[in-house]
């Protein structure tokens, strides 16, 4: 039975769950490395990230470089004298940090691999419309999330789920992944297998302003797809233009009415309750929406006070 010595690396929340785990699992966490303070919000104050407020309260030890080749960095690590690294939601390391402990780097990534490489793995699932992703553990490489398997485990995705709730639920059955995954290397009892290449392997690119936009060309399906996909974060945006109004705005929640009609796409239908848009194969209800510079709302409380025209449409 191996004696452990660990150093932990993540960021955001979906990394304090594993620290946690490991915590209460009363494992040796030697360090945790975590980014650097960022200024946020209007006074643009210093914000801690969730792991380092976690690591914080368990008065762990804290490291936040901002150049992972920095020599000082590099030191700091060596003198946590871990034998065993995880990560989890950080950032690409430099072979000087993954190759440095004996029992090796290994990540906790929220897909099936080798589906969904990259930076959002949980949104393009839902995205692409999959009826299934899950969570894998592997050591980690000199690439992006190609390295030797160790374990992995499927979830089902909900047909009406958003990316908030399937991230919670990875969030859950990651921490236990890993969990399995440490007992392992605690046993040295670790099998790996490689990950197989295919030519239609599916990436998670990084999410930015271009792929976050509705295609109101694309099928009912595919756009319900899109606004779960990004809900609530970054949110789903397109352009409404309505009269002389001409506004980005972002979709959060919608709904499918599967249904033949002769109406242009990007057409908008309202009652005093309803908004829909004609796209093909039916219209998508629209059930909460932002506008620029308002709250998110429901669809009834955006109608009690803003007037859509009757030539209104979607771009």
């Amino acid at each position: 039975m191996r004696d452990l010595r660990i150093v932990f690396m993540g960021t955001p929340d979906f990394a304090v769950a594993t620290l946690k785990a490991l915590v209460d699992n009363n494992y040796n966490i030697v360090g945790v490395i975590t980014a650097p303070d960022k200024p946020a919000g209007r006074g643009r104050k210093l914000h801690e990230s969730a792991v380092k407020h976690y690591a914080k309260g368990q008065g762990l030890c804290i490291l936040q470089p901002t150049n992972l080749k920095d020599e000082a960095f590099l030191e700091a690590l060596k003198a946590c004298n871990a034998n065993l690294q995880i990560v989890v939601a950080f950032r690409m390391l430099p072979k000087a940090v993954w190759q440095m402990p004996a029992y090796g780097t290994f990540n906790l990534h929220a897909s099936l691999l080798p589906n969904y490489r990259g930076a959002a793995p949980i949104n393009w699932a839902i995205i692409n419309g999959e009826t299934e992703t899950g969570v894998s553990t592997f050591f980690i490489d000199d690439k992006i999330d190609t390295g030797a398997m160790i374990l992995q485990e499927a979830v089902a995705i909900d047909p009406d789920e958003n990316v908030g709730s399937l991230h919670d639920r990875l969030m859950h059955v990651g921490s236990q992944l890993v969990l399995k995954t440490v007992a392992l290397i605690k046993e040295g009892d670790v099998k790996t297998y490689p990950q197989i290449d295919t030519p239609n392997i599916k990436t998670a690119y990084k999410l930015n302003r271009d792929n976050c936009k509705i295609d109101w060309n694309d099928t009912l399906e595919g756009i319900h797809n899109k606004v779960r996909g990004l809900s609530p974060y970054p949110g789903a945006w397109c352009i409404l233009e309505n009269g002389e109004d001409v506004l980005d705005i972002k979709i959060y929640k919608a709904d499918k009415e599967v249904r033949e009609h002769n109406h242009n796409i990007g057409n908008v239908f309202t009652t005093k309750k309803e908004l829909r848009v004609a796209v093909t194969g039916g219209y998508l209800l629209v059930q909460e929406i932002k506008l620029p510079g308002k709250r998110l709302m429901d669809i009834k409380s955006l109608l009690n006070g803003y007037v859509i025209s009757e030539d209104a449409k979607m771009l």
